[in-house]
């Protein structure tokens, strides 16, 4: 897999990431997203406040909806 993930990660050509999470298509964000994606990193996507880990080389969500309005 990309990345050498063993979940399932794809970018737009609008550059938003996802990933095949929990049998669902799952927005894991923009600049957020990390680059190159390492076991151990966490980040929360700015518009769904969702917040995930790579945990043993899978993506997993580990809060949801943590919403916070984003300030210009």
């Amino acid at each position: 897999m990309a990345f050498g993930l063993k979940t399932k990660i794809w970018q737009t050509g609008a550059l938003d990431w996802w990933g095949w999470i929990e049998d669902d298509d799952v927005f894991l964000g923009r600049r957020e997203f990390p680059q190159p994606p390492e076991e151990g990193d966490e980040w929360v996507v700015k518009s769904t406040g969702d917040r995930f880990r790579i945990i043993e080389g899978e993506i997993v969500r580990i809060a949801r909806n943590e919403h916070t309005m984003e300030e210009w």
